[in-house]
């Protein structure tokens, strides 16, 4: 089975694949390993993944069409969907192959990154002993009718996680540049489709610097999210005592690193749902402190000032705006920031962390640059509006969307 000492993101391709059959959710009767005549089997896969699947390992003799022949015949007429090790498969198509009836070819990629998934479903040809290749396989079955071509418009290709549409894809992994073209792809691939201009255009350059290596040393992402935590309360004080310095490098090195923990655990089949409640209970919890910090800093400590009152009227309307998204959520089953293509741009600047941290740190700056005129007290003002105007907005995309199907 080639591909087998490639790695795509720490990870061979076969244990890539073997973690992406696990991840589609699918029960399987037994999942069948071809490895070379003489080759012995891989030590590098994690136990408890080779625990989590009916693996089965063979080293017999052939070529790829004479393999093939074999296991048609051994399957007896039952479906099965064929992989190869050197290639990244899109999981979703997997999961589709397996839900669906009848035979399918899925090819993809250009020039020499072309390949192949296919399933065996009912009457089938058997190929000739001259295929060398799934992808001749599979080019075979097309031609001759013992398979149809699976196409994109199959299945719907929107992610409700990322608020996107993904076309499904597949790349064999030849060689280091190939691999390199593939990281880079899967990559871009995890990002969602509406998130703040910080997240989308400035801070990807640094999530890349930083995934490669965190996933190649296996570093999981919970622990990511954990430095997170300490990073996102390490600011607190920092803010609350005017330190806007070091507070603000801590605030910038969570929000990186809270891009990080995300990609990382798609990337690497690492998502678990501790990890998504670890994360995205501290992304709605500590916005409120990091607001009632700022104002405190900015007027001495004192509750009673208008600038405290104001952070608890933002963190009331923070509150507020989360509830009217969780509500949408539950009448739609998917995120009020992708509704529409509007509401996909919009979420660009609404009132978010991101957004409100570069607008006090763009404040500070003018504040020391020009002390006296405190821009930094009216920005937080504004912040406190802005977030008046992002709460409506939602407030009136749930009303208009209640009886009727968002359009997506």
């Amino acid at each position: 089975m080639p591909g087998c000492e490639t790695r795509v993101f720490g990870m061979s391709l076969l244990e890539r694949l073997l973690r992406g059959l696990r991840e589609t959710g699918a029960t399987f009767r037994d999942v069948r390993v071809e490895l070379a005549p003489g080759s012995p089997i891989p030590d590098s896969l994690p136990a408890t993944l080779i625990r989590s699947l009916p693996l089965t390992w063979s080293q017999e003799t052939g070529t790829p069409g004479e393999r093939f022949r074999r296991a048609l015949r051994s399957a007896a007429g039952e479906p099965f969907v064929a992989l190869s090790a050197d290639t990244v498969v899109d999981t979703r198509v997997v999961a589709h192959l397996c839900t669906t009836s009848g035979s399918f070819a899925f090819i993809h990629g250009d020039a020499h990154e072309r390949g192949a998934v296919l399933r065996v479903d009912g009457e089938f040809a058997e190929p000739s002993s001259e295929e060398d290749s799934l992808l001749e396989i599979s080019e075979q079955a097309i031609r001759s009718g013992s398979a149809k071509a699976f196409a994109a418009s199959d299945f719907s290709g929107y992610i409700a996680m990322l608020r996107r549409n993904l076309p499904p894809y597949l790349f064999r992994i030849p060689d280091a540049e190939s691999r390199d073209r593939a990281e880079r792809f899967l990559f871009w691939s995890n990002y969602k489709g509406s998130t703040d201009f910080m997240t989308k255009y400035v801070y990807p350059p640094l999530v890349w610097a930083f995934v490669r290596p965190l996933a190649r040393w296996r570093v999981h992402p919970n622990w990511v999210t954990g430095f997170d935590w300490i990073a996102t309360f390490a600011a607190v004080p920092l803010f609350a005592s005017g330190a806007w310095l070091p507070g603000l490098f801590l605030a910038y090195l969570m929000s990186v690193f809270d891009s990080v923990d995300g990609k990382l655990a798609r990337l690497t089949y690492s998502s678990s749902k501790f990890g998504e409640f670890f994360d995205h209970g501290l992304d709605i919890v500590h916005p409120p402190l990091w607001y009632m910090a700022w104002a405190w800093g900015l007027e001495g400590g004192s509750v009673s000032s208008g600038m405290f009152q104001a952070s608890l009227w933002l963190v009331g309307l923070y509150i507020l705006d989360r509830i009217v998204a969780g509500i949408f959520k539950a009448r739609h089953g998917a995120s009020i920031h992708g509704a529409s293509p509007l509401d996909e741009r919009v979420r660009t600047f609404i009132s978010r962390r991101n957004v409100n941290v570069v607008l006090f740190t763009a404040a500070l700056i003018f504040d020391w640059i020009a002390p006296g005129y405190q821009v930094a007290v009216a920005t937080f003002y504004f912040i406190v509006a802005w977030q008046v105007v992002s709460c409506a907005w939602h407030c009136q995309r749930l009303a208009q969307f209640w009886n009727a199907r968002a359009p997506r």
